[in-house]
């Protein structure tokens, strides 16, 4: 079964699965970009292409969902995915089940400065990008693309309604939210948190490994990360259509901060569209 590796973008999913990757991934806990790979995204266009459907069809797609995922099942695993998709169900086809989801890690970060982490990702403006934010988003569907991620559509949904849709696993104690303010605060911190929700979701007792941990945290430091990208690329680095160079996917990190870069009319704007929220994250 499943655990989710939930977010919107830009908020720190990646950082999550280096440290999950890291510990489940490695002997000794070093991080590198390979045992990233093990942790798959989802929804992927290959996986309903191994099952024969027409991933041009998005009825199709959508009513395979399930059937997508129990292919790729193996219940005694621990097993993780990722997704920037919201937990929908679009014409009586829902996003997943219990019967193939173990939990959920929702990781969140400050919408003011995801605005300008996803304006840098995706080459456009920051009021573009804040305009995304509060649209309830559909990203994807270029069945052409040579760039996976883009093939199969993804019901991002607004930033809020991400957000809100995944606490529906909260009543089952199915769910741990993790806030990227948190891990820059105390990475080691949360990497434990993160651990111990697991192992309780598996039933099994979890044993702290200070050396694997501190490897763990030590590897995955931001300027670790950013100059294994300048060394060796990394995959989910976008290219700007414009100019055909690859974006830097490790941009800013814990620099990125909001005050220094948002104006007070974008600020305003994604204040007003999800106050409620940002109310209950504290970050109002």
């Amino acid at each position: 079964m499943f655990i989710w590796l939930a977010s919107y973008p830009k908020s720190g999913n990646t950082l999550i699965r280096a440290l999950l990757a890291s510990h489940f991934f490695s002997i000794d806990g070093f991080f590198n970009f390979e045992i990233i790979k093990n942790i798959k995204q989802f929804p992927d266009s290959r996986l309903f292409e191994n099952l024969g459907i027409d991933i041009s069809n998005e009825k199709e797609v959508l009513k395979n969902y399930i059937r997508a995922q129990e292919s790729i099942n193996q219940k005694n695993s621990i097993q993780f995915l990722k997704t920037h998709s919201y937990l929908f169900n679009i014409n009586n086809n829902p996003f997943t089940d219990l019967n193939n989801t173990l939990g959920a890690i929702y990781i969140v970060r400050d919408p003011r400065n995801v605005v300008t982490s996803y304006a840098h990702h995706n080459s456009i403006t920051i009021e573009e990008s804040a305009d995304r934010m509060i649209s309830s988003l559909e990203y994807g569907g270029k069945t052409s693309s040579n760039h996976i991620s883009d093939r199969t559509k993804v019901y991002m949904g607004s930033w809020g309604s991400n957000y809100n849709s995944w606490k529906s696993f909260k009543p089952t104690g199915k769910y741990l939210l993790i806030k990227y303010e948190d891990i820059l605060l105390n990475k080691k911190k949360v990497l434990i948190n993160i651990l111990e929700f697991v192992h309780k979701l598996k039933g099994i007792n979890f044993v702290i490994d200070k050396k694997k941990i501190d490897n763990v945290i030590q590897s995955t430091s931001f300027e670790k990360m950013k100059d294994m990208e300048k060394k060796e690329g990394f995959i989910e680095a976008k290219v700007n259509s414009k100019t055909g160079k690859k974006i830097p996917f490790f941009n800013l990190g814990s620099k990125n901060i909001w005050k220094n870069n948002l104006d007070n009319k974008i600020r305003n704007k994604i204040e007003n569209s999800f106050k409620k929220e940002m109310i209950e994250l504290g970050y109002l």
